[in-house]
């Protein structure tokens, strides 16, 4: 793994002695890029999850500025989200709770620990990390990766679903080992540190050359428009992501309750809004997906 990372994240050079150094690069630099250029990524979450988020990702990327999505293949209608693909830039959203109380989902494996009793995963990231089997996590994890690359999906990165499985320990070994088999990019938050994880999940990431955005809040709230918008406008050198949800106006995605209305007015935001798209022309920022990552990661 170490000379992987060598060559992958630094520029080999020689010191005045003639034995080799690694000076390391920026994400940016990995790119292609100056180190000081500033990337964002706009990331579609939930594909998959209702009819109404399938339209809505696929139009956000089509006809909107948002960049890549990411699919919840135990989702009711992921087999929909697979059958519209059309080669956009598509990562897995490992998934292993379903927080909706009236709207469930479970497990592609047979894994036990993984369900809360009454029809799916647990609802509470509490409750998956108090009963999950690390070896039955890793395995429906693996299957959620190989059921979307069998249905066509040329899996561009991976990112958690609420981050089940980047802040404990033990379930971040799985997410990071399948990202070394498949060569994957990840999704990592920026906003907590090693000392509050308890672990350098950073850092193992980087050691194990896989990569994942400088910059990531991982704000869950319904409704994106102001989180994106001040993220935009603090735009740090490197690759920056901010995630959106965006569903279209129907009586299903109504249905799920409240939070609908912030998935409804981010499908807005990333297809209309001229201050998006000012906010982005003014800080100077390049659009990329994960692809890029991938790409940059697997040469």
């Amino acid at each position: 793994m170490r000379a992987r990372h060598d060559l992958a994240c630094g520029a080999i050079a020689s010191n005045c002695r003639g034995s080799l150094v690694v000076v390391a690069r920026s994400t940016a630099e990995a790119l292609g890029l100056q180190a000081d250029a500033k990337l964002l990524i706009i990331s579609c979450d939930d594909l998959g999850s209702c009819h109404g988020a399938n339209l809505g990702v696929y139009d956000a990327i089509r006809s909107g500025l948002a960049t890549c999505a990411s699919i919840m293949m135990p989702a009711p209608w992921a087999r929909h989200a697979a059958s519209m693909y059309a080669g956009e830039d598509i990562g897995v959203h490992l998934t292993l709770n379903a927080e909706h109380p009236l709207y469930r989902w479970g497990p592609l494996t047979h894994a036990p620990s993984l369900l809360s009793g009454d029809g799916g995963f647990p609802e509470s990231i509490d409750d998956l990390w108090e009963h999950a089997d690390v070896s039955e996590v890793f395995r429906e994890c693996r299957a959620q990766i190989e059921r979307a690359i069998v249905w066509g999906i040329d899996v561009t990165h991976l990112a958690p679903h609420l981050s089940a499985i980047t802040l404990r320990p033990e379930f971040f070994d799985v997410y990071l080992e399948l990202a070394v088999e498949f060569r994957l990019p990840i999704r990592l938050p920026s906003t907590i540190t090693a000392e509050q994880a308890g672990f350098p999940f950073r850092q193992l990431a980087r050691d194990e050359n896989v990569m994942f955005p400088d910059h990531f809040d991982h704000d869950w709230r319904s409704g994106s428009s102001d989180r994106v918008l001040e993220s935009i406008s603090n735009l740090q050198p490197g690759v920056t992501e901010v995630h959106i949800q965006p569903a279209i106006d129907t009586p299903e995605v109504r249905a799920l309750g409240a939070v609908a209305q912030g998935w409804i007015d981010d499908h807005a935001f990333i297809t209309k809004s001229a201050e998006l798209a000012n906010a982005i022309k003014e800080s100077g920022a390049v659009l990329i997906g994960y692809r890029e990552l991938r790409n940059a990661m697997r040469a």
